[in-house]
């Protein structure tokens, strides 16, 4: 079976001035548009045999401007819910919640459609996305990709390796990069992490 690139959608506005997005659906910035573009050569070295992609704009503009076709959408790769927590930076959110942290502590109830998500959901979540990957990966020629978003990703490789949630905080990824997650001697492992220019 081939291996999974995971490829984090290019800068936003929120992305940029570090609020948290979940379901508010932005653009890329132009910055953000140029990140997605010069992932394409990183991405046409690989044999790329399927592509999942978030429902949201920013992963869909990212797969397409990075050259990643005959896409599947996937609703369980969009972003962790943050509940009451969108567009909030961690540093506001701090102010009434000294030392909180995202992957430990999850997020405060949201307006019922957007609950918020305990990083267990998250992984949960994570976990599904990887069995449908698996699924492809059986009938499939080359690598699968993902196209989604930083701590949704972070979470899925955590999982990916056996670790709990939580542990996807030891993953930072950049907006615009991709990373490697394959096997060695049967084992999985990250081969490559935060591949990109901006990284």
């Amino acid at each position: 079976m081939g291996d999974l690139i995971l490829v984090r959608h290019g800068e936003t506005e929120w992305s940029r001035s570090g609020k948290h997005t979940s379901w508010t659906d932005l653009p890329l910035t132009e910055e953000g548009r140029e990140q997605a573009r010069a992932v394409a050569p990183l991405l046409a070295k690989e044999p790329v045999g399927a592509v999942f992609v978030s429902p949201l704009l920013r992963a869909r503009q990212t797969a397409e401007l990075a050259g990643l076709h005959a896409t599947r959408t996937d609703d369980e790769m969009a972003e962790w819910d943050y509940g009451a927590y969108e567009g909030i930076t961690t540093p506001e959110i701090q102010r009434t919640r000294p030392g909180w942290f995202l992957f430990t502590d999850g997020v405060a109830a949201g307006p019922p459609e957007h609950p918020g998500e305990s990083p267990e959901q998250v992984g949960a979540r994570a976990d599904r996305v990887l069995a449908r990957v698996r699924a492809a990966q059986e009938t499939t020629e080359g690598h699968v990709a993902l196209v989604s978003h930083g701590h949704f990703l972070r979470v899925l490789t955590a999982r990916y390796l056996g670790l709990p949630p939580s542990d996807g905080a030891l993953f930072k990824l950049e907006t615009g990069t991709a990373g490697l997650l394959g096997t060695e001697h049967e084992r999985p492992v990250v081969a490559r992490w935060n591949v990109g220019p901006s990284a």
